[in-house]
């Protein structure tokens, strides 16, 4: 059985978790799917993979265990989070068990496309170098990123709870915290250059990269079009909104509300 193959089965054990609440096939099950195929490639590759490999996989566990702790503690703990979200999110009620099962599927077959770079680079020998050192370092950046962004807005949050945050990393972007995403995954796609063999590879590997881009812009058109709602009246955010870029610091996208093919 090919490694990816078992990536994907992996994928689907645990983000099954999704059968209980539809939205956690993309976010708890997300998470902890990273993690646990991060664990998988210590365990079949842990014997015979090179530093730089095994630091990616352990960035896997570590990147996986933290989202879906986080959004495990913010789905159980937060009631006020939750009451918002259920007029935001659809709760799968009604949702046929076929539809489901696409869902389930096509965001486990994601998840494994996206660390196919890392997978491929194992399953064809290929060692660390140049690309795999600047990899790690991007995903370590990227893992932090996303951390400090999460811990800023709670704090943030606990001090004003009805004010936008526009702190620390919100000053550059303002979703720092899917920023942080991209970079992880822009580092994962990184290390797969000068390993993969074949348009295959690159199919897959360009797949997962693609996907999980097009589902943080799409996560940060819904953040927007809920913050309009939510702070329409609220001339200081409408000053933050229209100086501070959406996703990239120092590029001059400030809106992708108008964007309604992004859906997420």
């Amino acid at each position: 059985m090919s490694p990816l193959l078992i990536c994907f089965i992996v994928a689907l054990i645990v983000s099954a978790i999704g059968f209980k609440k539809y939205v956690w096939f993309i976010s708890i099950g997300y998470g902890f799917s990273v993690a646990a195929i991060g664990v998988a490639l210590l365990c079949m590759f842990g014997g015979v993979a090179d530093w730089g490999l095994i630091i990616a996989c352990v960035l896997f566990v570590l990147y996986g265990c933290r989202l879906g702790g986080y959004l495990t503690y913010r789905e159980l703990k937060k009631a006020s989070y939750n009451k918002k979200m259920k007029s935001e999110i659809k709760d799968g009620k009604g949702m046929s068990v076929i539809a489901k099962c696409g869902i389930w599927v096509s965001a486990a077959l994601l998840y494994a496309c996206e660390v196919s770079p890392v997978v491929f680079r194992l399953q064809n020998g290929k060692g660390t170098d140049g690309w795999v050192v600047a990899g790690i370092i991007i995903m370590a950046i990227g893992v932090v990123t996303e951390t400090t962004a999460d811990v800023q807005k709670s704090l943030a949050k606990r001090v004003n709870p009805g004010r936008f945050v526009d702190t620390g990393l919100y000053r550059l972007v303002r979703c720092p915290n899917y920023l942080g995403e991209m970079m992880f995954w822009t580092g994962v796609f990184i290390t797969g250059i000068g390993s993969n063999t074949g348009a295959g590879h690159w199919i897959v590997a360009l797949a997962g990269y693609l996907g999980i881009i097009y589902v943080m812009f799409g996560g940060a058109r819904r953040l927007e079009l809920r913050q309009d709602r939510t702070y329409k009246d609220d001339p200081e955010y409408w000053a933050y909104k229209n100086k501070t870029p959406i996703m990239v610091p120092f590029i001059p996208l400030y809106s992708v509300a108008k964007y309604k093919w992004l859906v997420a």
